[in-house]
């Protein structure tokens, strides 16, 4: 997953089809990437989910998976998450 989220931004969804994995089993692979990439100094960059009715932006979220509702709209229409592998951490 790593090498696919260096060379480009991808969803939990394209990232399932690619490694052949349903999307839920994704996020937890994301999540153990995000701890290694730490380690190595990199980082897990994440574009947050967003309502495609009102535009509200899930800054705050702390969970990998696509969020079910919006909370100020209540709408179910949303943009998931994207993903992508940043380069080294300054110090």
């Amino acid at each position: 997953m790593r090498r696919w989220l260096a060379a480009a931004p991808h969803t939990a969804h394209e990232l399932s089809a690619l490694v052949h994995l349903p999307e839920k089993e994704v996020v937890p692979h994301l999540e153990h990437l995000a701890r290694s990439l730490r380690g190595a100094g990199e980082r897990l960059e994440i574009e947050p989910a967003r309502c495609r009715d009102c535009g509200y932006v899930f800054r705050d979220r702390r969970r990998l998976g696509r969020p079910s509702a919006c909370p100020r709209c209540r709408s179910q229409h949303l943009s998931a998450p994207v993903f992508r592998v940043a380069g080294k951490v300054p110090t």
